[in-house]
């Protein structure tokens, strides 16, 4: 800002600031950040102007990038010195299916479901785990599969859960996350020779009665399909939102559909599409083929009005890392396959930061007594 002899230096206003900052579209939000309400303040001070910006969502690996572009716009302002911008993260519980309150120290669930076995759910679950917390949230998974439990495997625990007062579970941890599973209380090769009505108490205590410690996200990895577990779920557990995984193959998003219109019907608001083996890339040549058919989840989700979140190459690396209890996000937290999930992750937590929050916990419990 030049100011030339007997000249007043007009002073910068927050409207000016706030146009500025308007110019720019946080990609994983899809909108400006004064719209996304995630301006928490603008300071003035004659040339000079300090941002901050309260985000709803994770995203310690994008952070610089935000604030660079939103200083970069504040700068080209007219009569901008400098911006200085600080990046904060907030994470808050939405709204959940109606007659539902959510469950005490989560404050948001995210289940991640398929129509069909096959597809690499508990994969994209487990890893879409691990990239909300390398993203810098709290984290715990679920295990909901009760007849085939896979994250004991995929997450490298063994032993069984403690129980300080005989009634709860506490989480076993690995990689930072709490997780909970069937899986931790029989032995690997027993199978569950259960009816329906037992898996679903199953479920139930499995969430309720473990002592979650102050979770921003619970992911749950569902089994496939759309009968008994979905239903408790969709009728007895909070859900703030969730993921659908899919293949580009023409009969995996058919049963994908199947499952997208559960949640619709139960008004649990579906974050977006998750195509797993999108694309098989030679581990000698570097040769790419889609085996799996190509654009499907993309189509999908563009049929249905949601995001498309990303999609994964069918790698071997997946696979043995799952297999060898080291998923990739944590096995190569720099590899172009961590990256994809740490954006999914990034996406579907800023489509959960736009919807409406939960002020369940706000209002008291109004108890009428008659003395």
């Amino acid at each position: 800002m030049r100011i030339q002899a007997g000249e007043i230096p007009m002073s910068v206003t927050k409207e000016q600031v706030e146009e500025a900052i308007k110019g720019y579209i946080e990609p994983h939000l899809q909108k400006d950040l004064v719209t996304a309400k995630s301006i928490k303040d603008i300071a003035v001070d004659g040339g000079n102007v300090k941002v901050t910006v309260e985000l709803g969502f994770p995203a310690k690996g994008v952070e610089a990038d935000i604030a660079a572009a939103i200083k970069q716009a504040v700068e080209a302002a007219d009569g901008v010195d400098s911006a200085d911008v600080e990046m904060t993260t907030k994470i808050v519980a939405h709204s959940v299916q109606k007659a539902l309150k959510p469950i005490d120290n989560v404050k948001n669930i995210i289940a991640v479901a398929s129509g069909k076995g096959g597809v690499g759910k508990s994969t994209t679950a487990v890893n879409l785990a691990l990239a909300l917390s390398a993203e810098g949230a709290r984290v715990g998974i679920l295990d909901a599969d009760i007849y085939g439990p896979s994250q004991p495997r995929m997450l490298g625990v063994s032993g069984k859960p403690d129980s300080k007062d005989g009634k709860t579970l506490e989480p076993m941890t690995s990689y930072d996350l709490q997780a909970m599973s069937i899986g931790f209380l029989i032995d690997e090769e027993t199978p569950m020779i259960w009816r329906g009505p037992m898996v679903t108490q199953a479920l139930e205590q499995l969430l309720n009665d473990t002592n979650w410690d102050d979770l921003d996200y619970l992911v749950i990895d569902l089994p496939p399909g759309t009968g008994d577990t979905q239903l408790t779920l969709a009728q007895k557990v909070p859900v703030s939102g969730a993921v659908v995984v899919t293949t580009p193959q023409d009969i995996a998003l058919l049963d994908a559909r199947k499952g997208f219109k559960m949640f619709e019907k139960v008004e649990v608001p579906v974050l977006g599409i998750v195509e797993n083996m999108s694309l098989h890339i030679c581990s000698k040549c570097g040769h790419e083929e889609p085996i799996f058919g190509e654009g499907g989840g993309k189509r999908m989700a563009d049929e249905y009005g949601v995001d498309f979140l990303g999609g994964l190459p069918l790698d071997m690396r997946i696979r043995e890392e799952t297999d060898a209890g080291k998923p990739t996000v944590v096995a190569e937290p720099d590899s172009r396959i961590s990256m994809i999930y740490r954006e999914i992750a990034r996406k579907s937590a800023a489509k959960l930061a736009l919807q409406a929050k939960s002020y369940a916990s706000k209002f008291p419990n109004i108890v009428i007594q008659n003395n």
